[in-house]
């Protein structure tokens, strides 16, 4: 099998012929960027500049050599943009490791921090502290005063989360950006043979958080429901014209879509099923079903934490997958979810503890750990590997390697 075919068989849930293998294909399975060079140096590969592809949680680009030595079956869409020197500008990581930042993206330094101001009015949206290793939000467009929804989404530039973008950034943009955009997802198409993941996002109780701050936006849905409503309608409407546009340019180049929700915490949902179901998994299905209508895509959702009380609503909701499957949350056992589950949704994640076991565990632990998780994964398909959520920068490189090579020999 390509490694797209072996993806595209565990989502149809069909048995592939080794397990499907994901590093660094989405925002949040990748590495982080103080860890990268550690790790190419135990590997024996040759130094490279570090490419900061995610400025917020500070996220490396995943070098050919690196996927290619653990046997990755997945690509970010974004890999085919921003190839040149001109796209990007020196910067240094929080433990003085040189690196390269999109020129797009421009800290500052004010106070004993890295700062990031927004594009359009100048404030600052994010700080990262000295002794921080990523960024944080700082301002909140909708916190303290009533939003104009008329406005959205010129006031995206002042949430952090929405400003700060990912390859490709500004090389879409303009007049020609539709066309370079399905151009360059071509090209990535023609020369790898690995399943290419779209980034979307379409985050709705995210993006009510990003704009109101968390505790506003969870009054706002338990005490003003009607306003609540408004503003998700008019997240959806935006959300609807970007897919439409997204899809009409990389449908046809994707094998998979990726969208975002934060739903759960440590101790199951941050928002009780009923909530669910009246704020969210209405406009989940629109979105989703959407998707599915523009360009032959399995529609893969990010959600954190324990989300085992939501999933039945979101399969109905048409989901296909879901990742990171954080197994050390209340509900989130990988076993007892392939059982109830395993046949309606794919688990892409749960491969690997990334809390304790990874960053803390015997390189021979991190092996007996991983294949545990990948032969619970593996059983009649359904399964992509990946641990949970990013590897983070204090992981040791040997146990990296052990995590990659364990999976491997399944």
């Amino acid at each position: 099998m390509t490694s797209r075919e072996r993806v595209l068989a565990a989502l149809n849930h069909r048995e592939p012929d080794k397990t499907p293998v994901d590093l660094s294909g989405h925002r949040s399975s990748g590495i982080a960027a103080i860890a990268y060079p550690k790790l190419r140096e135990y590997l024996g590969l040759e130094p490279k500049p570090v490419r900061v592809y995610d400025p917020v949680q500070q996220l490396a680009i995943v070098d050919d050599d690196v996927l290619e030595r653990f046997r990755v079956d997945t690509i970010e869409l974004g890999r085919g943009f921003a190839l040149e020197d001109r796209w990007w500008t020196d910067w240094e990581l929080p433990d003085g490791t040189p690196c390269r930042m999109p020129v797009w993206v421009q800290p500052e330094r004010l106070d004993g921090r890295w700062v990031i101001r927004s594009k359009s009015s100048g404030r600052i949206i994010a700080h990262m502290p000295d002794g921080a290793l990523y960024f944080e939000q700082t301002y909140w467009p909708f916190a303290e005063e009533e939003p104009d929804l008329g406005s959205m989404p010129g006031s995206w530039d002042d949430s952090m989360w929405a400003a700060i973008a990912s390859p490709p950034g500004p090389e879409i943009g303009g007049e020609e950006g539709q066309k370079r955009f399905s151009e360059g997802a071509r090209r990535l198409r023609e020369k790898t043979d690995r399943a290419i993941l779209g980034l979307f996002g379409g985050n709705l109780l995210e993006f009510g958080q990003f704009m109101y701050r968390n505790d506003n936006f969870f009054l706002l849905l338990a005490g003003e429901p009607k306003k609540a409503h408004r503003f998700l309608d008019r997240i959806v409407e935006i959300h609807l014209s970007n897919l439409e546009k997204f899809l009409a340019a990389v449908g046809d180049h994707i094998d998979i879509i990726i969208f975002g929700d934060d739903l759960g915490m440590q101790t199951g949902p941050q928002i009780s099923p009923a909530m669910y179901r009246e704020f969210f998994k209405p406009r989940h299905t629109i979105l989703w079903n959407r998707a599915k209508e523009l360009a032959d895509v399995k529609v893969n959702l990010h959600s954190c934490g324990g989300i085992r009380e939501l999933i039945p609503d979101l399969i109905e909701a048409g989901l296909d997958a879901i990742n990171p499957v954080q197994i050390n949350c209340r509900g989130m056992d990988l076993g007892e979810l392939k059982r109830d589950f395993g046949s309606e949704l794919v688990f892409w994640g749960g491969g690997c503890d990334t809390g304790r076991i990874l960053p803390m565990g015997t390189p021979e632990e991190v092996a007996g750990h991983v294949k545990r998780q990948a032969e619970t994964g593996n059983r009649g398909g359904g399964f992509v590997f990946q641990q949970v959520h990013n590897i983070m920068a204090n992981v040791p490189p040997e146990n990296i390697a052990a995590m990659f090579d364990a999976v491997n020999t399944l």
